[in-house]
């Protein structure tokens, strides 16, 4: 979801430490977009590894549980690829912050490990600040979905239709129109 520079790691992949893209954390540190709209960064180089291993500690879980996670903390406004979520748990793993505490069919469940644990806690102001752009993120996304906004949109959206329905327009109506979109643009942002 960006152009990427792809540096190497010990293990062939991208190096988790030097914000390669080789499935550490990449994809998901990188710029958000949605609809093909730029986004500010949700997280930066490193994050991912931290958000997981704070799950972790939670409690186990298994990657599917680890994205869920993610996507709610995030409002459901992101929702990272398990192309990313996986090779972090793997990653994890390698370095001794996780382990496989079940593996069922294949479907492994993570626990945090001790060093795991203790490496958390040296980077708590660091996940704090993570939390908080993450629960910004999220209010956000709670905000975009509310239905006092919801509602005026839905109404903006259907006098756009309704206008352009009526038929053709000339020019200077269809500048008109654009001049109050740009207006209200303009309004809400200085807002």
């Amino acid at each position: 979801m960006f152009g990427h520079h792809r540096l190497r790691g010990r293990h062939g992949r991208g190096s988790h430490e030097h914000g390669g893209h080789g499935g550490h954390g990449g994809w998901f540190e990188g710029l958000r977009e949605r609809k093909g709209h730029r986004r500010e960064r949700l997280f930066a180089q490193g994050d991912l590894k931290l958000v997981v291993l704070d799950l972790l500690k939670s409690r186990a879980r298994h990657g599917y549980e680890v994205i869920k996670a993610i996507e709610e903390l995030a409002g459901g406004d992101y929702t990272p690829s398990p192309g990313v979520v996986y090779p972090t748990l793997t990653l994890l793993e390698e370095i001794g912050y996780a382990a496989v505490t079940q593996d069922v069919g294949g479907k492994k469940q993570y626990g945090i490990t001790a060093e795991g644990e203790a490496y958390l806690e040296s980077q708590r102001e660091a996940l704090m600040r993570i939390r908080s752009r993450i629960e910004s993120a999220g209010s956000v996304a709670d905000l975009r979905r509310g239905p006092v906004l919801q509602r005026a949109l839905q109404n903006f959206r259907t006098a756009l239709q309704l206008r352009l329905s009526r038929g053709s327009l000339e020019a200077a109506e269809l500048h008109k129109i654009a001049d109050a979109i740009d207006r209200a643009a303009i309004e809400i942002e200085r807002g």
